[in-house]
């Protein structure tokens, strides 16, 4: 017998989020969630994600009843990730990428208004900014570009979503391998967890009313 579609959330994310929803599902005891991240390259390359977002609600449609969420913003894909999800009927978490769901939307917007030339960084991109950042433009091979990428650049600003002193020094040192100017802010899990949290709220209240339902009947 097929489970009660609106008990189970299916989160597809990008695979730059994957340790912190599983954090954040493990703190929680969010057991209703299933977290299937798609590569976390997808990142550096938005133009992949609307396709490869399509193809895993389908396949996730085929095997189970849950209900879908995207753990995407529009992540650079203008807009086209939101004509997959209206195509398809799901939704996404609210905001334009993984730096606004960190900060808070209106943090964020305000650290943009201040210095739009900012360079930002994650947990996930500090500790792999060799891979998604120095050799994805192919400053390993080319640093003269790093002129070219960072010019008109000015700081780079780390959202921290954990104490971790081995990323604070990565994140500086990244800072200044680009010339640019350093500052961390803590952030958390941000207006993700809050999102996170509301959807989660949301099952357990269908999964009570289930309950009572049919213990109702079965009285």
């Amino acid at each position: 017998m097929k489970s009660d579609p609106k008990q189970v959330v299916n989160i597809i994310a990008c695979g730059a989020l994957a340790n912190e929803l599983v954090a954040l599902k493990t703190l929680n005891q969010w057991d209703h969630f299933n977290i299937d991240c798609l590569p976390a390259k997808y990142h550096s390359t938005p133009a992949l994600i609307p396709d490869a977002v399509r193809e895993k609600i389908i396949q996730i449609r085929t095997h189970n009843d849950g209900e879908i969420l995207v753990a995407y913003g529009d992540c650079g894909t203008g807009g086209l990730l939101d004509v997959v999800l209206e195509e398809t009927g799901t939704s996404r978490l609210p905001g334009a990428h993984c730096y606004q769901f960190f900060a808070g939307h209106d943090a964020f917007n305000d650290l943009h208004e201040a210095e739009i030339g900012t360079f930002y960084l994650t947990d996930f991109l500090t500790q792999h900014f060799e891979t998604y950042v120095w050799k994805m433009l192919g400053l390993d091979r080319k640093p003269e570009l790093l002129e070219m990428y960072f010019g008109n650049y000015k700081k780079l600003i780390y959202l921290a979503q954990t104490d971790n002193p081995e990323l604070d020094q990565k994140a500086e040192e990244s800072a200044s391998r680009l010339g640019l100017a350093y500052e961390r802010i803590f952030t958390g899990y941000g207006e993700m967890e809050d999102e996170l949290n509301k959807i989660s709220n949301q099952v357990i209240n269908i999964k009570n009313l289930t309950l009572n339902t049919s213990l109702e009947k079965t009285a």
